[in-house]
């Protein structure tokens, strides 16, 4: 199984396109051709994909290093239970962790609302040679915040109205402050991972009729389940309004976690190799002093 270029564009959102949720299967198993197979060699091939690309990102990952001149920063998305965890998790294992950070962003602290709403961003993007992986971002002041206004009150905004200027001010924020990230050599790729609602609650059963899955949920979780089309509205919006040519969005299904994961680790793999990174050439005065230190040890 691959999941092919033809397969990331149907993933991928064309800047300035309409975007409908309901246009984008979140049972999907990345393209036509794998539907013929069946539950357990779909399921097996994915494994596979995602074990390969494990391995190439982690080669990857140690040239982006050692060049030190870009970065990565990956942002996923999702409602609860669509499985962000298990995507950071899995596209990140074998990557060395002193390459990697991953960062999840919960509510905002009393300092961080003290300041605008990329503050805390800001000091989490990824340094030179890093991926960084942005479990919940910025983004959730354009999701949560659009769906609970409500919220806005702790950030004590200076007379400010909240209406469709006020979204659309926040989207060209977001857009310039990414805008400003890739002309600095960040790569920014963007996921929201499309679980469906009958999904999402047979997962949540899952947490409550499982023991060692009664700490993954929480009350909340069902009462933000009645603003699903709110919710839906404002991913519509947000997506439809941040994906550009240099931060663009891919909408992933997520009713299938092994289809999640792979495709995750495909494009992320496919990115990173598009920068066509090599090992940096040592100067003439390293290589002198790479043979110096040569001649020393085999003198020892």
């Amino acid at each position: 199984m691959t999941i092919s270029t033809k397969n990331h564009q149907a993933f991928y959102v064309k800047p300035g396109s309409s975007v409908r949720l309901k246009n984008h299967n979140p049972a999907s198993f990345g393209g036509a051709e794998y539907k013929e197979l069946g539950a357990e060699v779909r399921k097996a091939k994915a494994e596979e994909l995602l074990r390969e690309n494990q391995g190439k990102l982690a080669a990857a990952q140690e040239k982006l290093w050692a060049d030190n001149t870009r970065s990565v920063l990956v942002v996923v998305q999702a409602m609860d239970a669509a499985g962000k965890d298990g995507v950071v998790k899995h596209v990140t294992r074998g990557i060395n962790p002193a390459g990697c950070n991953v960062v999840s962003f919960k509510q905002p602290s009393t300092e961080e609302l003290d300041h605008n709403f990329l503050w805390r961003i800001w000091k989490n993007v990824p340094s030179r040679g890093q991926i960084t992986i942005f479990n919940r971002s910025h983004y959730e002041d354009v999701l949560v915040t659009r769906v609970h206004p409500e919220y806005l009150n702790r950030s004590l905004l200076p007379g400010q109205i909240i209406d469709d200027d006020f979204w659309e001010q926040r989207f060209n924020d977001i857009n310039n402050f990414e805008r400003h990230l890739a002309r600095n050599g960040t790569i920014i790729l963007k996921f929201f991972l499309n679980v469906s609602r009958d999904e999402q609650k047979r997962r949540f059963l899952e947490r409550i009729e499982n023991p060692s899955k009664n700490w993954k949920f929480a009350a909340s979780d069902v009462t933000e389940r009645r603003y699903w089309k709110d919710y839906m509205q404002a991913y519509e919006q947000c997506i439809e309004h941040t994906s550009t040519k240099w931060a663009p969005w891919y909408i992933i299904p997520a009713d299938h976690k092994f289809v999640t994961r792979a495709a995750v680790a495909d494009i992320l793999r496919s990115a990173i190799d598009k920068l066509k990174l090599d090992w940096p050439k040592a100067t003439k005065e390293q290589m002198a002093g790479l043979a110096e230190a040569k001649a020393a040890l085999k003198g020892e």
